[in-house]
């Protein structure tokens, strides 16, 4: 007979049968219990890895059928509050600790290479045992957080310290906190950027610290219940004070600009302020607990020991504020590229018109250049010179490039969802209204460019023949310049994706040094500069610090864009690399001087036919390449995950098949675009 093999009884199966409740003071037991605990929540295969919800809803089942089970998990959770060491896990983990970014970047690359000793009576080596696998943090995050509330609510997890143990540890990191706090608030990156009438006395991250003391003394004395809450409340609004002076440094960064030593500080005041908040709601003695505040700090203090070493989750956290500055700078300026009525559309038009008459010039001296004798590098340097002095004519001009829009555009889309404005989750429905204005805009953009760059171009070389006597280009090197646009005789369109790259690239530069003109103050340093001060009148030199301010950026930037493209080709042929431009607008200008140098008729029409399909489908990836690096930098420094991604796209195919026109036209009437989903997801 074949024995059959007794199936070994489930965790929780098992709690049962042992039918004993664990002591509160074994704190061993109660990790041990946490593990396997947390280990049935877990998911195991990759279809629970797709809905890891199901397996702590079925968990919370079994805890509503089996009081025994509950009753370990609590006896277990308190075991381990009572026995460990609260203070670093709730002071440091998830907090940069060093002063500076720089310091801060050291010392993960050293715990990088030689991790700190972490101590067994600390609560952070609960978490680490509990969640001891790499990716514990993914699961733990992809598990929506109503799921998390709705499960320690039903433990019972929402206590008041009674235990004297608790109640000092959990004052004890309320002090480190709150003289950190006082400390940062008194920076000079912070200072100086708050309120004016702030300065003058103590500011809130100074008050709050006199709050704690005096909460202290009425905990260690037992006092009543509404003299600790009355403190409570009073130290609760102090932390919203200084929550609101954050948010008017962070508000004034469009004016004033943003360092990445500010943005470091803000970010670790945010996170003490949060700590502190969550303490105070604790010892506040009112018997309410804010679970949901409790849920943030727990999923942060997974994932932060998941990576807490990791330099890219730093840098991210780090940078990613700052890049949402320049970002913002740039965004500051897409709007004026968006066109909301049939009035800016077609003035939308004429500028781009005026930027086609400009870049026509532009496509003419590039090609009187090309035929000099010169070496590459002198070359490659008056490309470039040509490149920055048409792109900076067409900003003083305030005409349009439509390559320049897209760099620029995308902030300002992704300032529609942005989640440091709007509290909760990104605001992706709001989103496809201003997608739809942006694509209409970059249409009138590249038609007006177009419809002047092709047929000026034309005449202007038929000028130059008509004058000198002989072509800029003909015979096979007209030839080759529509074969360099043909889309698969040569690699144009590849070349198109570099130019959309440095594109994106100059609009970073652009928005960088924007950044950094308001953040030193420039335009004041330049007025009261003593040599400045003495050789110009005081209307000349304002006018001067103004345009500085107003203009320094999109010079900067309009300079590194003509040197990317000038250079590019010139690279490309002295290291014998397929390395070079496509920008549409230039591209437009060859094909009509190559068109003029060999004669429409000794041109076959389906190459003809193929060189034009070759120009758009250059414009087409200068667009999707700048748009696409700038929107993914601006919506990733907004805190918007790859998760949320499939949702945001979906949201636009949804709106583009429901409101079609929107994306070529404008409307006729001005309408409030609000987007309403065709169905639920």
């Amino acid at each position: 007979m074949i024995r059959l093999r007794k199936k070994k009884p489930g965790f929780f199966e098992q709690v049962v049968e042992e039918n004993t409740i664990l002591p509160v003071d074994d704190r061993k037991k109660g990790l041990q219990f946490l593990i396997s605990f947390f280990a049935e929540i877990r998911p195991q295969t990759r279809k629970q890895r797709k809905k890891p919800e199901e397996k702590l809803r079925h968990v919370l089942e079994q805890l509503r059928k089996e009081p025994l089970v509950l009753a370990n998990l609590q006896n277990s959770l308190l075991s381990q509050l009572r026995n460990s060491h609260l203070t670093s896990a709730i002071t440091e983990s998830g907090i940069p600790l060093a002063r500076g970014f720089w310091q801060e970047l050291s010392n993960r690359l050293k715990h990088k290479l030689l991790p700190p000793l972490k101590s067994d009576t600390d609560f952070l080596y609960v978490i680490n045992s509990v969640f001891f696998r790499k990716d514990d943090f993914v699961w733990v995050e992809a598990i929506p957080r109503q799921h998390w509330i709705n499960f320690f609510e039903a433990i019972g997890f929402s206590f008041s310290p009674r235990d004297t143990g608790i109640k000092k540890e959990l004052l004890h990191s309320l002090k480190i906190l709150s003289f950190q706090v006082a400390q940062l608030g008194l920076e000079r990156d912070v200072l100086n950027y708050i309120p004016e009438e702030e300065r003058v006395h103590d500011t809130a991250y100074v008050r709050q610290n006199y709050k704690v003391h005096e909460l202290e003394s009425l905990l260690m004395d037992n006092a009543s219940e509404t003299e600790i809450t009355a403190v409570s409340v009073q130290l609760k609004n102090l932390i919203e004070d200084c929550y609101r002076l954050i948010d008017y440094i962070r508000e004034s960064h469009s004016e004033k600009g943003a360092s990445l030593q500010q943005t470091y500080l803000l970010l670790i005041l945010s996170n003490r302020l949060q700590r502190m908040q969550l303490i105070t709601d604790v010892l506040d003695a009112d018997n309410k607990f804010d679970t949901g505040r409790f849920v943030d700090l727990f999923r942060l203090l997974v994932r932060n020991e998941k990576r807490k070493n990791s330099i890219r989750e730093f840098l991210s956290q780090g940078v990613g504020y700052l890049a949402y500055q320049i970002a913002e700078h740039k965004g500051t300026k897409g709007h004026k590229y968006i066109t909301e009525t049939r009035r800016e559309f077609y003035k939308m038009i004429y500028s781009a018109m005026w930027g086609g008459f400009i870049i026509s010039f532009t496509a003419i001296i590039k090609n009187l250049i090309g035929r000099l004798k010169l070496a590459p590098f002198p070359m490659g340097f008056l490309y470039s010179v040509n490149y920055s002095a048409g792109f900076i004519l067409i900003e003083e001009t305030k005409s349009t490039l439509a390559t320049k829009q897209p760099a620029f555009t995308a902030s300002a889309v992704a300032s529609s969802l942005d989640t440091r404005k709007i509290e909760g989750e990104p605001d992706i429905e709001g989103l496809a209204a201003t997608v739809a204005k942006v694509s209409r805009s970059q249409i009138a953009s590249f038609f007006g460019n177009l419809v002047i760059v092709f047929p000026l171009t034309f005449l202007l070389a038929w000028l130059y023949d008509l004058a000198f006597g002989y072509k800029i280009a003909e015979g096979d090197a007209a030839l080759q310049m529509l074969t360099d646009q043909h889309p698969w005789r040569s690699p144009a369109l590849l070349y198109a994706c570099f130019t959309g790259f440095f594109l994106f690239v100059s609009g970073i530069i652009a928005g960088y040094w924007q950044n950094k003109i308001q953040y030193g103050r420039i335009k004041d340093r330049l007025k009261n500069h003593p040599v400045l001060k003495v050789s110009m009148s005081a209307k000349r030199l304002d006018k001067l610090a103004q345009y500085v301010e107003k203009h320094f950026g999109a010079l900067v930037g309009n300079l590194a864009l003509g040197f990317f493209l000038g250079f590019s080709g010139v690279l490309g042929k002295i290291f014998g690399v397929p390395f070079d431009i496509r920008h549409i607008t230039i591209a437009s200008g060859n094909t009509s001087i190559g068109l003029y140098g060999t004669g429409i008729d000794n041109i076959p029409p389906l190459f003809l036919l193929a060189v034009f399909a070759g120009v758009l489908g250059i414009g087409f990836f200068n667009f999707l390449i700048s748009f696409s690096l700038a929107f993914f930098m601006a919506v990733k420094s907004r805190g918007i995950h790859l998760s949320q991604y499939p949702r945001l796209f979906r949201t636009i195919g949804h709106y583009f098949f429901s409101h079609p026109r929107e994306f070529f036209l404008p409307p006729k009437k001005v309408i409030d675009l609000v987007y309403k989903p065709l169905r639920e997801e």
